[in-house]
């Protein structure tokens, strides 16, 4: 039996990014990009991609080093 996997989505607190892309490289459906925007502290900001499948696994909060991404599952922003 296939079932279909929980949509979610996520915020990414862009005042405690420091730009590590590790959520960018473990997101298994590419949702996460680097922005050209400069946070507070100089750093260029991570940003959730709306549409693209987010499937709510939470990898991308696991690997963040900045504890700057929180998750949502069942639904969308």
């Amino acid at each position: 039996m296939v079932t279909q996997a929980t949509k979610g989505y996520i915020e990414i607190d862009q005042e405690r990014c420091k730009g590590c892309s590790f959520c960018i490289e473990y997101c298994p459906k590419k949702a996460i990009f680097l922005t050209d925007k400069l946070n507070l502290k100089g750093y260029f900001v991570a940003t959730y991609k709306e549409g693209n499948g987010c499937t709510g696994c939470a990898i991308c909060a696991i690997v963040c080093p900045e504890v700057a991404i929180e998750v949502y599952r069942g639904g969308t922003a």
